[in-house]
């Protein structure tokens, strides 16, 4: 028979026999018979697997027999984690002596690495192997980057096998060890790692650290920024449902990661309608830690900027797509395109090649169709649902009277927008109102200067769009005119209906000013008869509303609306006029 290891011997010898001060592994020890007993119970749970205990439970277990009694042998335990042989998880900020006895039952503990390497080698009396220092921050990214991995690869097998299999107990394991090596590399390094003399100044706790660590592996990597994602961070962090309900409050807006400025985050709609958090390490911390010795930069807000420049107007969007009237299959193509933005669907395409590793999300849009049909609307409203803000530019204000001077403004459009961005992490959608000129067919045979000026800016436009890295909405009235060249850039082109009966009944009942003297009378089923679009009846509203207001009797009544729509249709010149609301 096959010998057995000397080291295996020892180990044996000291879980199995009753006078554990009569073993050899007892004598290297240094430690009292009761603090021996709580590392057998440690070892016997470990070897069944176990890697940590709560110290509470721990002593409970060892002293059975004097019930709540046991709280007298908590100080074994802090000498347990003095002499080397335990590891206290959760705690690095400090010595453990600082800890008030009571608070030490609430923590667990693990066998730390100068244990284990112990009962590893056969012979007792070597000397144990030195724990190497970090030389550098990099060093210790590398363990805390390896320990994310540790509890990606826990949450995904809690959430697919039973956590009790063997797989999951040996990533446990080793992410106890890891953990235990960490804490003693630390120790013994001549200075703390930036990142920890960063946690421990910011308060931050075990879980926020891993919250942190892992965002920051997401800005080393710069892989799917899978673990940006609220449910993600959470699961990873929670040992069961219990833990991901109570864990939410760790990234809730008055959470101390957030209100202190550490993490921020966007939020974005899911495929299911509802928005999720998508969070990133803000960019203050970012330098700070990553290049110290540069100065701060302050970010600089997105309506600081706008005020600044004459081009764009910003537009915080008041209404989503819930408070337009659309037509069903206009309606439907967007519902498709706000949930190809989900994280989710973006993750997948680059995974698939089809989009490259930029997190910007890209979509460039036109949006056409007659005057008053809402597409300015509905762009805004695009905006509001996801979350994001507008810088606006009417292509009308483009055209100047001296040749040259048009072809730098078009350029001036972009490379302004590409400053903004620049100077904020904030992405708003650039809206380009009336671009009708823009997009119009080039001239073949251009011969004067007007034409070649016009060409010029076509191009420009052209190569722009083809560059642009973001969501981009183009509104124009006459999609057949518009050069086939840009027809194919632009992802996506959505045609805006003028409203049906049905459309304009909904759009009278949304508009109506509720809190108006409204005659019970009043028909709006007959007043969505006549063929007015969107804006239309909003501006009948608005002047029905005014003659009403001079009125020593207002009443909103059918003859008021009737003879607002009167002057409307009467006003129009045909099917083109621009009633500049809406448009």
């Amino acid at each position: 028979m096959q010998k057995i290891n000397t080291s295996l011997e020892h180990l044996i010898d000291f879980l199995q026999n009753r006078a554990i001060n009569k073993t050899a592994l007892f004598a290297q020890l240094k430690c009292s018979v009761g603090e021996a007993k709580l590392l057998k119970m440690l070892t016997e749970a470990y070897i069944g697997g176990t890697a940590e205990f709560n110290i509470a439970v721990l002593l409970s277990e060892v002293y059975k027999k004097e019930r709540i009694g046991y709280i007298n042998h908590i100080h074994e335990v802090r000498n347990l984690i003095e002499l080397g042989w335990v590891t206290l998880n959760g705690f690095n900020q400090g010595k453990t002596s600082d800890i008030i006895l009571l608070d030490l039952l609430h923590y667990t503990i693990s066998l730390s690495i100068t244990f284990m390497k112990l009962i590893e080698d056969g012979n007792l009396d070597v000397h144990l192997p030195e724990v190497k220092p970090y030389n550098d921050h990099l060093e210790y990214l590398q363990d805390s980057f390896l320990r994310i991995e540790l509890y990606q690869k826990l949450a995904l097998i809690r959430q697919n096998y039973d956590p009790s299999t063997a797989s999951f107990m040996r990533v446990k394991n080793r992410l106890s060890m890891l953990e235990t090596q960490i804490k003693e590399r630390i120790v013994v390094s001549k200075e703390a790692p930036k990142l920890e003399k960063y946690f421990r100044d910011r308060h931050l706790n075990v879980k926020e650290q891993i919250i942190f660590l892992a965002l920051l592996k997401e800005e080393y990597s710069g892989n799917d920024d899978s673990l940006r994602d609220m449910n993600t961070l959470i699961e990873m962090i929670s040992l069961d449902d219990y833990e991901k309900i109570k864990n939410r409050s760790l990234l809730e807006e008055n959470a101390p990661l957030i209100s202190k400025g550490v993490i921020d985050y966007d939020e974005v709609l899911t495929p299911f309608g509802g928005i999720s958090r998508s969070f990133f390490i803000t960019e203050e911390v970012l330098k700070e830690i990553i290049h110290p010795k540069k100065k701060k930069q302050t970010k600089i807000k997105l309506d600081t900027l706008i005020k600044e420049q004459d081009i764009f107007e910003l537009i915080d969007p008041k209404t989503t797509l819930d408070d337009v009237v659309l037509n069903p299959a206009t309606r439907e193509v967007l519902d498709a395109i706000i949930r190809q933005m989900d994280s989710t669907v973006i993750k997948r395409l680059k995974e698939w090649g089809i989009k490259d590793k930029r997190s910007v999300i890209d979509a460039k849009i036109i949006f056409h169709g007659a005057p008053g049909t809402g597409k300015t609307m509905t762009a805004l409203s695009v905006a509001k649902t996801l979350k994001k803000q507008v810088i606006s530019f009417d292509c009308s204000k483009i055209l100047s009277m001296y040749v040259g001077e048009s072809e730098k403004n078009t350029r001036k459009i972009f490379d302004t927008y590409k400053e903004i961005l620049a100077k904020t992490r904030i992405e708003p959608i650039l809206l380009l109102n009336e671009a009708d000129q823009f997009l119009s067919g080039r001239t073949t045979q251009a011969g004067g200067s007007a034409d070649k000026m016009h060409n010029q800016m076509q191009n420009i436009f052209l190569e722009q769009i083809e560059r642009f890295e973001g969501i981009l909405i183009a509104t124009t009235n006459l999609l057949e005119n518009i050069d086939p060249a840009f027809s194919r850039r632009f992802d996506y082109k959505i045609k805006f209906e003028k409203p049906t009966e049905a459309q304009r009944l909904e759009i009278w009942r949304k508009t109506l000013p509720h809190n108006a003297p409204i005659d019970k009378s009043l028909s709006l089923e007959t007043l969505a008869k006549h063929p007015l679009t969107g804006a239309q009846i909003a501006l009948v509203i608005k002047n029905a509303a005014m003659t009403a207001a001079t009125s020593e009797s207002p009443l909103f009544d059918n003859k008021l609306f009737l003879g607002a729509i009167k002057k409307e249709l009467s006003g129009a010149f045909g099917d083109e006029k621009t009633l500049g609301f809406l448009a």
